[in-house]
């Protein structure tokens, strides 16, 4: 078997005020996103995908890694992750460089499967457990209006509701409203809108008023008035505080047996983290702007971390993360998956949390399950009870819908042997 074509997929975005019509809860997901599928002679089509700079992330797969790739064995895959790091690692990896190889790992993965007739799971040495607890990170998508609720008094209904669902942990970020934003010197904290959306990124914040603090307390009290502790609350700080203040949020939220405090801070300094977690008994999650199991290791050998958490079509795919998982188990710590990138990457990742015996929890968006992954793949990922599990299926067990490449905005790009050729 070899690699015969290389096509990336991915789509520009329409006006908004054309989406908005028939999207009016809804940002536009899909232009964020790139698809790979790597065809191998025996017509098996193996597919991955990545979230962020979708064309950058083209580039890179055709004018980069498809020259390591195309006439090789697809299932070398720790021999294709080596190549392809060793490549653009000289000249500095993580970016567009890692997306690009993460979702050429996963659709190598994908492709294994399919050939040798077995899920990924499998693959990667079998099943520690059938089925993995979700968590709903609350943002607004289709039918919910999860960020909304949160943010709006509603917390506590918001809780209530997914319980329903047999959903009982949830991530929310009610401090993000007092920082600063990208708007500027003269307009602070004023939202900016990104890809169709208020975007949760922003500058670091120095100061946080006792006011604020309560305020964004009070929306974890209101889930604790209405639901006690059945439900488990994250806390998502989007790298928005500096030390002191990530320490008085901790300190403020110590009452309410929260699950997780996630990325309060930016995660370029280990040792601010070290600091952090000397002064708080919450448990510190650092999360997927870390990139291979090089860029964790300083925060699992230096104790900055209690949770470690991967994202595969960002940091390395499941080859990296694997290894990350079996460096985080060897210090006895426990792994969770990021998700809100998109449905190939969730069915990635959940094969992922099958295998891995220090498997905790799988983030998840309900509106994203429920509504726009919908409409990219042929399968809706099984879902009981608060939980998540695969049908026994080769490779990833989906595909992408026939009639994707032809709606309107793909950008369709494939490179062959011949592309190659002609170089």
């Amino acid at each position: 078997m070899k690699i015969t074509k290389i096509e990336t997929l991915w789509f520009e975005a329409v006006p908004e005020a054309e989406w908005r019509k028939t999207h009016p809860n809804s940002r536009q997901a899909a232009p964020n996103n790139l698809w790979v599928r790597i065809h191998a002679d025996d017509s098996l089509v193996g597919l991955g995908e990545t979230y962020y700079l979708p064309g950058a992330v083209a580039s890179v797969i055709h004018d980069v890694y498809a020259p390591l790739l195309i006439g090789r064995d697809p299932l070398d895959i720790e021999n294709h992750w080596n190549n392809l790091f060793a490549l653009v690692n000289f000249c500095g990896f993580a970016g567009a460089e890692m997306r690009a190889l993460s979702a050429i790992d996963l659709a190598l993965w994908d492709l294994a499967g399919q050939h040798l007739g077995q899920p990924i799971y499998n693959l990667l040495g079998g099943r520690t457990r059938d089925r993995i607890p979700l968590y709903n990170t609350c943002v607004d998508s289709g039918k919910y209006r999860d960020l909304s609720d949160f943010m709006n008094g509603r917390a506590g209904t918001l809780a209530e509701d997914l319980l329903r669902q047999g959903i009982r942990a949830m991530k929310i970020w009610p401090f993000d409203q007092f920082g600063p934003t990208l708007a500027g010197p003269e307009k602070f904290r004023q939202p900016v809108v990104v890809w169709g959306a208020t975007t949760a990124a922003g500058v670091l914040g120095h100061s946080l008023t006792n006011e604020e603090l309560k305020r964004g307390v009070s929306v974890v009290e209101d889930i604790r008035r209405a639901v006690g502790d059945r439900m488990d609350i994250a806390i998502e700080g989007h790298s928005r505080w500096d030390l002191p203040t990530a320490i008085r949020i901790a300190r403020a939220l110590e009452l309410y047996g929260i699950m997780w405090l996630e990325e309060i801070m930016p995660p370029d300094n280990v040792e601010a983290y070290v600091r952090l977690k000397t002064a708080t008994r919450i448990p510190i999650c650092q999360s997927e702007r870390v990139f291979t199991r090089f860029g964790f290791r300083p925060w699992i050998e230096k104790h900055a971390a209690d949770i470690i958490m991967p994202d595969l079509s960002w940091g390395g795919g499941l080859t990296e993360g694997r290894k990350i998982a079996s460096l985080a188990d060897t210090y006895y710590l426990p792994v969770t998956c990021h998700d809100t990138i998109g449905p190939v990457a969730l069915w990635a990742a959940v094969h992922f949390m099958l295998h891995i015996p220090n498997a905790l929890i799988m983030e998840t968006v309900r509106g994203y399950i429920d509504g726009w992954y919908n409409e990219v793949i042929t399968d809706r990922i099984p879902i009981s009870e608060g939980h998540l599990s695969l049908p026994k299926k080769p490779g990833l067990g989906t595909r992408l819908q026939d009639n994707l490449t032809s709606r309107p905005g793909a950008q369709v790009k494939i490179t062959t042997e011949e592309t190659l050729r002609r170089w």
